[in-house]
């Protein structure tokens, strides 16, 4: 009875961090529309008005990061990071758990850990300073671009925390449907 609560209680753990990411996914997916906006009016301004601002141009790389970062996770979550499939593709269900626990504990949380415990100084003396943009008529909230580095792998480490109690999941023989 005991192994069957943890299981269930793993298994909701596993739905939780799976809704955070993909509810972020979804979000990220917009910010993707917004970006191409953004790109669009600085071409028009440019090659039509012959003027740009600085602002939109940083805005520009501000969104492209914060795809990416708070992308990780998701993309994590519908299994589209790169991986070599020449072997993954032939292995049983529970190779590929062990390869996916091997994968999550050796690199992906440890990697995971470095960045954010590499981050955290120069986003937290960021955040102390209000860092903006060093070129007038930039954006002045550059902090919070800088948080979102601890942020992004923070959503990546939860995922793969997910990923690693499924392929326990799968190795011990439990079911757990994504």
């Amino acid at each position: 009875m005991g192994e069957r609560l943890l299981f269930q209680y793993l298994r909701l753990l596993c739905r939780a961090i799976d809704a955070v990411n993909f509810w972020l996914g979804r979000g990220v997916a917009w910010l993707t529309v917004l970006v191409v906006l953004v790109v669009f009016i600085n071409v028009l301004m440019r090659y039509l008005l012959h003027s740009s601002f600085v602002f939109m141009q940083e805005l520009e790389w501000h969104l492209f990061a914060m795809i990416f970062l708070l992308g990780g996770g998701y993309t994590l979550l519908k299994d589209g990071h790169v991986r070599v499939d020449i072997f993954y593709q032939r292995l049983s269900p529970r190779g590929r758990a062990w390869l996916n626990l091997a994968g999550v504990l050796l690199f992906l949380l440890p990697g995971c850990y470095l960045v954010i415990s590499t981050a955290m100084p120069f986003t937290n003396s960021s955040l102390q300073m209000m860092e903006g943009s060093p070129d007038p008529g930039g954006i002045p909230w550059r902090f919070l671009l800088k948080s979102m580095i601890p942020l992004g792998f923070l959503l990546i480490a939860l995922q793969g925390v997910a990923m690693g109690i499924r392929s326990v999941l799968t190795i011990a023989g439990g079911k757990l449907e994504k």
